[in-house]
């Protein structure tokens, strides 16, 4: 028998049962899309993730005032110690070379351009600070060294602020006021999108380090050399762990620690704060693959019980076929189609469903969609090899019947 005119009489015997045929191929189409939906969401996921890594800098420590007690009581942050541009240079001549140190100080300001405001945040910071972040500009230029020396009036806005502010509109060159004080937009940064958290990391605008301390933030101005935050860029990855044993090593040096101020200081380790997340969004992928695999399988036995209850309903026309010519690898090839189209059949509409699903979550959370034909392709493949493999055992049943026994059966 020829393979076109068996899958004819496959598609004949499935579709004279369409209802129990439908039922059998929920399994696989469950299975498939849930296959489809996790590969593409947690592709989706890791990329995000990736993105977020790339926006916070690569290879970061962040360093910020800890926590003292306050009468047995937790402190807020900030309390324990200051910091300083001391700090900054005790750091500079013990950390391994190529590290980037850059202080910054920060805090909400209004942003005034024409007849519009905006509330944003303000970071004094110098040139550092975007090496160390790898903060890159869109237009316009950094600060001068004469600028950061002498606390310049100029800013360097977030994408965020400039649309906010001047729409369309050039702003380079534009004058902005920040808590009432004239700055000049010198430049406009990259748009970074959201942090991990969902902070705008382009709401934001940059200016010297002393002028944000000297002209804008008023609670330095009694203590000039304070700052927020440090933000240290080891040189590479394989010299970050020696950059934040050498840090922790300055800083214990030059804050101590008692029974009322354990941690003086806080260090963070960005990268290792983001890989947490990699895992836990690999972790999460391969739970939910792992549900997938399982809706396959259980998809699989459906379809091998079914067959082999078609097995037994048509035993006497496997006996009547075999009477009148038919050899017992055309039987089995028969019934070993009619899997196979169920499980194709099937796992064509999961992958259909699955496409649909991974949009439609796509959509609704705003995640990039990644979408591998490579995924798409082995999702089909293996619905084939379902079919196959829990088809087998039915056809080789149906192929050994005896004819006589089969034509005898009531």
């Amino acid at each position: 028998m020829r393979i076109t005119e068996a899958v004819r009489m496959a598609l004949a015997a499935l579709t004279a049962n369409w209802l129990r045929s439908a039922l059998t191929m929920l399994g696989m189409v469950i299975g498939v899309a849930a296959v489809i939906a996790t590969f593409a969401i947690g592709v989706g996921a890791h990329e995000t993730i990736a993105r977020v890594m790339t926006s916070l800098g690569s290879n970061v420590l962040v360093v910020w005032p800890g926590n003292a007690n306050v009468g047995g009581a937790r402190g807020p942050s900030g309390n324990a110690g200051r910091l300083t541009e001391r700090e900054v240079a005790a750091l500079e001549p013990e950390l391994p070379a190529g590290t980037v140190i850059a202080p910054a100080v920060s805090g909400g300001v209004q942003v005034v351009a024409g007849n519009l405001n905006w509330q944003s945040r303000v970071n004094g910071v110098d040139n550092r600070m975007f090496e160390a972040r790898d903060w890159e500009l869109d237009a316009g230029r950094l600060f001068t060294e004469d600028e950061e020396k002498r606390g310049g009036k100029v800013a360097i806005i977030g994408w965020t602020v400039a649309d906010q502010l001047f729409g369309d509109r050039n702003p380079i060159g534009e004058t902005i006021r920040v808590a009432r004080v004239p700055f000049e937009v010198i430049g406009v940064m990259r748009p970074k999108g959201q942090t991990m958290f969902g902070q705008d990391q382009d709401d934001t605008l940059f200016v010297p380090l002393d002028t944000a301390r000297q002209r804008v933030l008023g609670r330095f101005r009694s203590r000039p050399d304070q700052i927020d935050n440090i933000t240290i860029k080891a040189a590479s990855s394989d010299v970050l762990e020696r950059t934040e044993r050498e840090a922790r090593r300055v800083l214990d040096r030059r804050f101590g620690t008692s029974v009322d101020n354990p941690e003086p200081y806080n260090l963070r380790n960005l990268t290792q704060i983001v890989e947490a997340q990699t895992s836990a969004a690999k972790t999460l992928s391969r739970l939910l693959g792992l549900v997938a695999s399982i809706a396959l399988v259980v998809g699989g036995i459906g379809i091998m019980n079914i067959m082999l209850v078609s097995v037994t309903e048509r035993t006497r026309e496997v006996g009547l076929r075999m009477a009148v010519g038919a050899r017992r690898r055309d039987i089995r090839r028969q019934f070993l189609i009619e899997a196979m189209v169920l499980a194709l059949v099937g796992g064509n509409i999961g992958i259909m469903i699955g496409i649909a699903t991974s949009l439609f979550v796509a959509s609704a959370t705003g995640w990039p969609l990644v979408i591998a034909p490579e995924v798409i392709a082995v999702a089909f493949a293996f619905s084939a090899a379902v079919g196959i493999f829990f088809g087998w055992y039915p056809a080789t049943k149906a192929a050994r019947l005896d004819p006589i026994e089969a034509l005898r059966y009531e």
